[in-house]
């Protein structure tokens, strides 16, 4: 057994252990937690007094594996731009365990990871959950799919009506192709049912399968909205549908922070340390995951990567924390909010017995200049290490 001691430790969900302990079974999983955990006969002791643990970092909202870093556009695999529906296809086939993302990501602190396919069309696809260690990437499956990616605003009217001449050219078009998508899945289920009770052949459509899943329930419609009214047509639209939903970026949630705390949404904000750079982030401030979670928000901050590098979430996490995220909420929205967004909160985002062992050691307090990530363990194992020059 391995066991952790000397730290200070932040299990998220339960009080600060001041010089706690963790045991971890050979499975990788926390056994016990504690402020004083009995040693036994063959234990493998790492002692970290004067260092914090924190839970493994869940960043919810990624292209980690898929968007070309250290490869070019030969690794390029986010967006299936050619045509503008494309529920089929699945960030699964996309992924490369090997690429640099990865060791970037571990080296953030972060050991779980949503990544989802790009913004370019209003259907995109599907996304996964995995952890952010190893070589093949079903091997490192916590959850798939995870959900389905959906996108409003200038992106598919950028990839579609600008560059290719086609729908969608407006928001309107935008819209109503979401709106017919589910409306074609759900005729679809329909037609499914009446041929299985009839134990007729039935032809799979997998573009439609995905939506079907989605007014199924069995997994979240994730909508990136930036602009407030897209935020707003995005909502109104899962509304109707009666589906689960997330809203990816939230940019512009503080203009309607009341608005969205009724309806009691989680929203995926973020990248956060970027410039403004297309018009609908105009009004971009790193005080929005704080007046958001004021108004009662579930927030989950994540990278976009590679649009913030993973490597700095942590950075990210003590902006939001600098201008009034409190703390405990900073620390939440990186690890057991996006755990329960994602719904694998049974496995990671805290550090509790039976969970993930997936923690990270760091030099300092968190979001402090101090906060530095030392050491990065997935499942026990050691994944990453800071090297001393």
């Amino acid at each position: 057994m391995l066991v952790v001691k000397g730290a200070k430790i932040y299990p998220v969900t339960g009080e600060v252990l001041e010089d706690g302990m963790m045991r971890i079974d050979a499975q990788g999983k926390i056994s016990q937690i504690g402020r004083s955990i009995p040693l036994e006969v063959g234990d493998q002791v790492l002692d970290f007094t004067g260092k914090v643990i924190i839970p493994g970092l869940v960043d919810a909202h990624t292209h980690v594996g898929m968007w070309g870093d250290g490869e070019g556009r030969a690794g390029y695999d986010g967006n299936e731009s050619v045509r503008s529906i494309t529920g089929e296809v699945r960030a699964l086939d996309a992924v490369n365990p090997r690429q640099i993302s990865f060791t970037g990501a571990r080296e953030g602190g972060i050991t779980t990871v949503q990544i989802l396919p790009g913004s370019g069309n209003p259907i995109g696809g599907l996304g996964l959950a995995c952890k952010t260690w190893g070589s093949v990437i079903d091997e490192m499956l916590v959850k798939n799919p995870s959900g389905l990616k959906g996108a409003t605003g200038e992106n598919p009217k950028r990839a579609h009506g600008q560059a290719q001449k086609q729908a969608p050219a407006t928001r309107m078009a935008v819209a109503s192709m979401i709106r017919t998508y589910f409306e074609d899945a759900k005729v679809y289920g329909e037609k499914k049912e009446q041929a299985q009770a009839e134990g007729r052949p039935f032809e799979t459509d997998l573009n439609l399968e995905s939506g079907l899943m989605v007014l199924a329930k069995q997994i979240p419609f994730r909508v990136h909205a930036h602009r407030h009214d897209d935020i707003v047509t995005a909502i109104r639209i899962c509304e109707e549908f009666d589906i689960d939903y997330t809203i990816e970026h939230c940019t512009d949630g503080h203009l309607i922070a009341e608005y969205l705390g009724r309806k009691q949404i989680t929203a995926m904000v973020g990248p956060g340390l970027s410039a403004s750079g297309k018009v609908e982030t105009a009004a971009m401030t790193d005080e929005n995951p704080a007046i958001l979670a004021r108004h009662g928000v579930k927030v989950c901050l994540m990278t976009d990567h590679p649009f913030l590098n993973c490597r700095y979430f942590l950075q990210y996490a003590a902006i939001a924390h600098k201008h009034g995220l409190s703390f405990a909420d900073t620390l939440q929205a990186i690890t057991i909010n996006p755990a329960q967004a994602l719904g694998i909160e049974d496995r990671v985002g805290s550090l509790e017995a039976g969970k993930d062992a997936d923690f990270v050691v760091l030099g300092g307090e968190p979001f402090s200049y101090k906060g530095a990530v030392l050491e990065t363990y997935i499942e026990g194992r050691l994944v990453w290490q800071r090297e001393i020059y």
